[in-house]
């Protein structure tokens, strides 16, 4: 044979290694999206944690405020401003460090409002699913089966007084 021909041996197997690299790229791509998928799902898992935490600390801050109200006048904050620095007080007395942004949406958080007036809660704007629909710790029985972040509501509701024993 010449040099350059091509035998029959050697025509025959031309567009193997093509396809296989082909076959190749298309399993990278497969993997990397399932990769990209299980990276995302984690994020938001992350993200729901931080949500837990953050309202725990709001609605922690709203229960100091109320509960250090003068006997008799117990009332929540009229803005979120004032769980930075409480006026009631001579001393300056915090019930938060700062202001935290909701982590899902990365803006400011929506008030619960009390029905005698005041913030008595507060709850992400986002109307996303959550990933995390059930088995919550005690105290958050509200979220179970919640359809979107905007549901779990971080609230500090008083225990009614009890009544008086006859």
């Amino acid at each position: 044979m010449r040099p350059g021909s091509e035998g029959p041996a050697r025509s025959s197997q031309r567009g193997f290694t093509y396809l296989g690299l082909l076959l190749i790229v298309a399993a990278m791509g497969v993997g990397m999206a399932a990769f990209g998928e299980l990276a995302s799902h984690a994020a938001q898992r992350e993200k729901e944690a931080e949500l837990l935490f953050v309202g725990d600390a709001y609605r922690e801050a709203i229960r100091q405020y109320y509960e250090s109200s003068p006997a008799g006048h117990k009332r929540y904050p009229t803005s979120l401003e004032q769980l930075l620095k409480d006026d009631r007080f001579s001393f300056n007395r915090r019930h938060l460090r700062r202001l935290y942004r909701d982590p899902v949406t990365g803006k400011d958080w929506a008030a619960v409002e009390a029905p005698e007036g005041g913030i008595m809660g507060v709850r992400s704007i986002s109307e996303a699913a959550p990933v995390k629909s059930g088995e919550f710790p005690a105290g958050y029985e509200a979220f179970e089966g919640a359809l979107r972040y905007a549901d779990w509501q971080f609230v500090y509701s008083p225990l009614p007084a009890p009544a008086a024993a006859r």
